[in-house]
């Protein structure tokens, strides 16, 4: 239901993906004036002696029409404000003069159209305009009523016909005045949640409230965390036969695969380099499995370029493989920068992924002895020896080839059953 009234609303006012909030309460304003205005002119065709209002209604109304198909549909909304806001002074005060002064109780609307008139505003200096305009109208309008009271057509039967305009006018403000709060509210909500959908894809959830809460991060230091970096192979070669467009494209959907297979198993992406991906587990909340749910992502996302290179190449075209490495050990996470600011993680521990993976080999998961003593108990692995590493001397390497085959519910090692389970919980409680 909630879907089906945004998709109603975005139709109606336009999509909050493509159209501003002021534009949006532009359109809603412009629109729900025609409508009422409009409205109001059957009302008063209704009454006796009220032709002029009746008219009065009627063109402001379709007035209010034409600003909202221009601005809905063309686009074409910055340029129309003072003519919409001159159109509603402009009825207010005929509709006042027409209606008995303020004895009538049209005046009210001044109060409503004034706030219409700040909500569009885009600048300060127009809605300090709009509130001089206004205050010296209504002015007027209190003056003329004083002096010229021969100016303004009054009531023929003043005791039932001021009481019906009071109590019309009234409830009729008090209506608009709380549809037009829930418009901008239902508006500023949606240009919230936007807003904060953008953060989300940038920082994690309890980062994102820390820095609107805060405006600042406080780095957090991590005493064991598991990084997983990952590179294609030969990515220089068949890029340059790929158009930008195709390039893109290519890394789109395989990141975008990498993103879902990540988030299954509770990892952090921080950010993609080039052809490089990197996440992370134990971050931002810690927990004692980030190693296994590191290894067990490598292992799915070598399962599915394993089945995407297959593909390809059942279809000549040319395919990426992947290297992946995994280290454990302390790091420190934190948001730097005050513009485009990103979620990012720092210490030797990621330096040492990012060797283990330009270490490693096409298709293999290439972990490092801290990362092993962990996830030994679940995964089959094979020791790799002492390997050199660039800037890092030598280092003890692993492959982890699959789930042990006790653990794992077929003859391949890829899903885990009740045993591996029942072994992850506990190293959970631990």
């Amino acid at each position: 239901m909630q879907e089906k009234l945004t998709s109603l609303l975005a139709a109606i006012v336009g999509d909050a993906r493509h159209y501003s909030l002021e534009h949006r309460l532009f359109n809603t304003l412009s629109l729900l004036n025609a409508i009422t205005n409009a409205g109001g002119a059957f009302g008063e065709m209704g009454m006796a002696g009220t032709n002029f209002l009746a008219l009065l209604h009627l063109v402001t109304g379709l007035l209010f029409g034409i600003f909202y198909v221009v601005s809905r549909f063309y686009n074409y909304y910055r340029p129309l404000y003072w003519p919409f806001v001159g159109l509603m002074i402009s009825f207010l005060v005929c509709n006042s003069l027409f209606n008995a002064g303020s004895l009538g109780g049209a005046h009210y609307y001044f109060i409503v159209a004034l706030v219409i008139a700040i909500i569009l505003a885009e600048s300060a200096a127009r809605k300090v305009q709009a509130m001089v305009l206004f205050t010296l109208v209504v002015a007027a309008f209190l003056l003329v009523e004083l002096f010229q009271p021969q100016w303004i057509t009054p009531y023929q039967d003043i005791k039932n016909a001021r009481f019906i305009d009071i109590f019309s006018n009234l409830l009729f403000v008090q209506l608009f005045a709380g549809l037009l709060v829930l418009v901008l509210a239902q508006n500023l909500n949606q240009e919230r949640r936007k807003s904060d959908r953008l953060l989300l894809n940038i920082l994690p959830f309890s980062v994102a409230e820390e820095l609107k809460a805060n405006e600042r991060v406080e780095p957090q230091e991590y005493d064991q965390a598991s990084v997983l970096f990952t590179d294609f192979v030969g990515f220089t070669n068949i890029s340059e036969n790929l158009t930008p467009q195709e390039l893109i494209g290519e890394l789109s959907t395989s990141f975008g695969q990498f993103d879902v297979i990540a988030k299954q198993h509770g990892l952090e992406k921080i950010k993609t380099i080039g052809d490089a991906y990197m996440a992370v587990g134990g971050i931002p909340k810690s927990n004692n499995t980030h190693a296994v749910d590191c290894v067990l992502t490598a292992l799915a996302l070598a399962e599915y370029m394993r089945d995407l290179r297959a593909q390809r190449e059942a279809t000549g075209l040319p395919a990426w493989q992947l290297r992946i490495g995994i280290n454990t050990g302390p790091l420190v996470a934190g948001v730097i920068g005050t513009e485009k600011f990103a979620y990012d993680v720092w210490g030797d521990t990621v330096n040492i992924a990012s060797r283990l993976e330009s270490s490693g080999e096409p298709g293999r998961v290439n972990i490092s002895a801290d990362t092993y003593e962990i996830v030994k108990p679940f995964f089959d692995c094979e020791y790799r020896g002492l390997v050199k590493a660039k800037s890092k001397g030598e280092i003890a390497m692993y492959f982890a080839n699959a789930i042990r085959p006790e653990l794992s519910e077929n003859a391949e090692g890829r899903t885990p059953n009740d045993s591996f389970k029942a072994l992850y919980r506990r190293l959970i409680s631990a």
